[in-house]
């Protein structure tokens, strides 16, 4: 630019001397005209030079505000890309005979359960998740149901295969209790063995660590609330306390180890340890073991799932009832799915709660129905079942149909 306009000025000059041949005052007035025509042309680069920069900052601040939104952090985005929500649900009509003289049939509908799930993600290493169940349609005083925190815990990675979870949660034993959507398993009400015996749905508050130790092999250990009978119960499920001003004077102790090495193939056994099912109600200390072992296995069509569950209690229990001292049952439930829509299954389990006994004290019960997916998480089930109960027991035959989803 300096360039043009010398040669610019010098062309000018040139052309007039051979007109005319300036004086000294006049070149003096052009050079010093030519001098303020480059002073502003400097000018006007330096601006722009300067604009340039500061165009270039914004670029690179954009840049660094693109690429942490992409490489996960959250420092920057909305608390609502980090919550997500979610729920299932479930209606029944049970209509069974009860064969027991003079006992009551079961004819009724019932909305079963109506959950939903609320997390939330801190950041890429620590979560929160959370579990609200309203049961059997109405809640309150002299009413048939109950609102329940199932689950409201803190899990953080502690390393790339290690979590800890703080806080309430679903404790890692069977098949059903951390994995009980309606969709997910076959027959219209949960199995009677995991239900009595496990006794799914179980949660209890406090600390876990878990985690992949090999591939395919992974661990589950909790230090937790534990369970709390009253002085004139004995059965396992009437012990669950919920988590709700649990008395924990005696707390639980359970470990799982896992197999998921071969595709469609789950195999785990569970093991948890109370020093005393009736936290110091009884007196002396009621100290219980629980062992559960399940396999699960799905190759195309075919699938199987079997289960064993045993309590070993202290004998300090047949105080309140005789043979209580031994909790047990199992199951085995061969199914078959013909494509993604429809599957047929049966199922055999036995269960008893006072199996330390002589007595007739056990239940045996044979299921057999069908599953139809109307979506992948939206299925419609019908099972029929038929019962062996103890002598002096309820023991009904007769069908159930079902609705459930999850999302």
């Amino acid at each position: 630019m300096r360039r043009a306009v010398i040669g610019a000025a010098l062309g000018l000059a040139c052309a007039g001397a051979s007109a005319q041949t300036p004086t000294m005052e006049e070149m003096w007035a052009i050079i010093q005209q030519q001098q303020a025509e480059i002073a502003s042309l400097r000018s006007q680069l330096d601006a722009s030079g300067e604009e340039l920069q500061e165009t270039n900052l914004r670029l690179e601040a954009t840049a660094d505000l693109v690429e942490e939104t992409v490489s996960g952090s959250s420092a920057r985005t909305h608390w609502t890309d980090r919550t997500s929500l979610g729920g299932y649900a479930e209606m029944h009509y049970n209509n069974l005979e009860n064969d027991l003289e003079g006992g009551e049939d079961q004819e009724e509908m019932d909305f079963h359960r109506f959950v939903l799930f609320l997390g939330h993600e801190f950041s890429d290493r620590t979560r929160f998740f959370s579990e609200i169940e309203l049961e059997h349609s109405l809640a309150g005083d002299g009413k048939p149901g109950e609102v329940e925190l199932e689950q409201a815990y803190i899990e953080h990675d502690l390393a790339l295969d290690h979590r800890l979870k703080a806080g309430l949660f679903l404790m890692p034993v069977g098949i059903l209790n951390e994995t009980h959507e309606p969709d997910t398993f076959f027959g219209v009400e949960r199995n009677n063995v995991e239900k009595n015996i496990i006794p799914t749905t179980w949660w209890e508050g406090g600390l876990a660590v878990s985690g992949e130790i090999l591939p395919g092999f992974s661990y589950d250990a909790t230090v937790t609330s534990g369970l709390g009978l009253d002085t004139d119960e004995w059965k396992i499920r009437d012990g669950r306390q919920k988590v709700a001003e649990a008395k924990a004077s005696d707390l639980a102790y359970t470990g799982r180890l896992k197999y998921t090495g071969i595709a469609g193939l789950e195999v785990a056994a569970s093991m948890q340890y109370q020093e005393d099912l009736y936290q110091g109600g009884l007196g002396e200390a009621v100290d219980a073991i629980l062992f559960t072992t399940h396999a699960t296995y799905q190759a195309g069509g075919f699938g199987l799932r079997a289960l064993l569950a045993r309590w070993d209690i202290d004998d300090g229990i047949e105080l309140v009832q005789e043979g209580a001292n031994e909790q047990e049952g199992w199951y085995i439930e061969p199914s078959y799915r013909f494509g993604r829509k429809l599957g047929l299954f049966a199922r055999y389990s036995e269960w008893d709660n006072q199996a330390g006994s002589s007595i007739d004290s056990e239940f045996q019960q044979w299921d057999v129905g069908v599953n139809y997916w109307l979506e992948e998480n939206v299925v419609f089930k019908f099972d029929y079942i038929t019962q062996d109960a103890p002598a002096d027991k309820s023991e009904f035959d007769g069908f159930n149909l079902g609705v459930g989803w999850s999302f």
